[in-house]
C-alpha cells in the first residue's frame, strides 16, 4: 500500500477550472450583494459636487438619510446587473488566477511575484465582463438617477453615448484594480503561509487573510476608484470642463483635483475600506468552501480511486492505492 496526503489546493486532476469557475462565480454574487448598501454610500460621497440633500457627513449620516428620505430600496438599486456580472466575471477571474498560479509556481513553493502577476493577469479578464456593469450599477446608485431601471439605463447610456461608455473608464478600472489584485492576492497568499501553512480549509484563516487583503489594496488605491467613479457617471461638473465629458484618466485625475483639491482623491476611503474588508472576506471564503465543497463531491464519486475524507477537515483527502506486486 502506498499512502500519500494531499490537500485540496494541489489537486489539478480534480480540482479542475470548472470548479474554480463554479465556486468563483458563487463568491463573486455573494460579495458584491451582501455589501451593496455599502457601495451605494461609497459611490454617493465620491460624487465631486453633491447635491445639497446628498451631501453625508459621515456613512452611518448616508444611510440613514437615503433609508430616510429615499426609500430603503435605493441602496439597492441596480444590485441585479452587478449580480449578472459579477457572476461570470468572477468565474473567470478565480478560474485564470489558478490557473497562472499553477504555472508560475511550478516548484509548489509560496512565490508571492507569481501570485501578484496571476492576480494582474486575472484583472484583465474580470474587468472586461465586469466593466459595463459597473457603468450601469453607479449610474443608478447616484442621486436623482433617473432611470427605471437596469434596462432602462442601458437603454438609455447606449443610445445618448454609444458603446465607447460602457468601457469609458477601462484603462482607469485596469490602472486601479491591477495594483489592488495584485496587493490583495500577494497580502492573502502571504497571511494564509502564516495562519494556514498547509492550505488545509479553513474559514477562519480565509476571513482574516480576505479582509486583510482587502482593507489594505482598497485604502492604497482609493485616489484611482475615485477616477473611476467620475469617469463612470460622468456628472455634471465634468462637462462645464468638457462639453463631450470626461473621456480619461489624466482628464478625470485633473477635475477631481480641480473640483475637490488633493483630499478630493480619497472621498469614500471609509466606505470603501468598510465595503471592501468584509467583501472580500466573504468572496474568500465562499470560493475557498465552494472549492473545497465540489472538490471533495468528484474525489468521492471517482470509480478510479478508494478516497476516504479524514473527519478533522472536509477537504483533507487520504489517497490510498494499491500497487500490484
Amino acid at each position: 500500500m502506498v499512502e500519500e496526503d494531499d490537500d485540496y489546493e494541489s489537486l489539478p486532476e480534480t480540482s479542475s477550472v470548472s470548479t474554480h469557475m463554479i465556486a468563483g462565480a458563487a463568491a463573486g454574487v455573494m460579495e458584491h450583494c451582501v455589501m451593496y448598501p455599502l457601495d451605494c454610500v461609497k459611490t454617493r460621497m465620491q460624487v465631486l459636487v453633491p447635491d445639497p440633500r446628498a451631501n453625508y457627513r459621515n456613512i452611518i449620516d448616508a444611510l440613514v438619510r437615503i433609508v430616510r428620505y429615499e426609500g430603503i430600496s435605493r441602496t439597492v438599486r441596480g444590485i441585479n446587473v452587478t449580480a449578472y456580472g459579477a457572476g461570470p466575471a468572477h468565474a473567470m477571474y478565480f478560474a485564470c488566477y489558478e490557473k497562472m498560479k499553477g504555472i508560475l509556481c511550478r516548484t509548489g513553493q509560496s512565490n508571492h511575484w507569481a501570485h501578484g502577476v496571476a492576480g494582474s493577469c486575472a484583472t484583465v479578464l474580470h474587468d472586461a465582463v465586469m466593466n459595463p456593469a459597473e457603468v450601469i450599477k453607479q449610474r443608478m446608485q447616484v442621486f436623482g438617477s433617473p432611470y427605471r431601471n437596469w434596462i432602462h439605463c442601458f437603454r438609455a447610456v447606449y443610445a445618448k453615448e454609444g458603446p465607447v461608455a460602457f468601457y469609458r473608464s477601462y484603462g482607469t478600472q485596469l490602472s486601479m484594480n491591477i495594483p489592488f489584485q495584485s496587493l490583495h492576492f500577494v497580502i492573502y497568499e502571504f497571511s494564509q503561509d502564516l495562519l494556514n501553512r498547509e492550505r488545509h480549509y479553513n474559514a477562519k484563516t480565509h476571513i482574516v487573510s480576505g479582509g486583510l487583503a482587502g482593507a489594505v489594496a482598497a485604502a492604497a488605491t482609493t485616489p484611482l476608484d475615485v477616477c473611476k467613479t467620475l469617469l463612470n457617471t460622468q456628472e455634471k461638473c465634468a462637462h462645464v470642463t468638457n462639453s463631450n465629458g470626461i473621456s480619461g484618466f489624466v482628464e478625470a485625475f485633473r477635475t477631481v483635483y480641480r473640483f475637490r483639491g488633493v483630499k478630493g482623491f480619497f472621498s469614500g476611503v471609509t466606505a470603501r475600506v468598510l465595503y471592501q474588508m468584509p467583501s472580500t472576506a466573504i468572496s474568500w471564503s465562499v470560493y475557498e468552501f465552494f472549492k473545497a465543497y465540489i472538490t471533495k463531491q468528484r474525489l468521492d464519486s471517482s470509480p478510479e480511486n478508494d478516497f476516504k475524507v479524514d473527519p478533522s477537515s472536509v477537504v483533507r483527502v487520504r489517497v490510498q492505492a494499491t500497487v500490484a506486486d
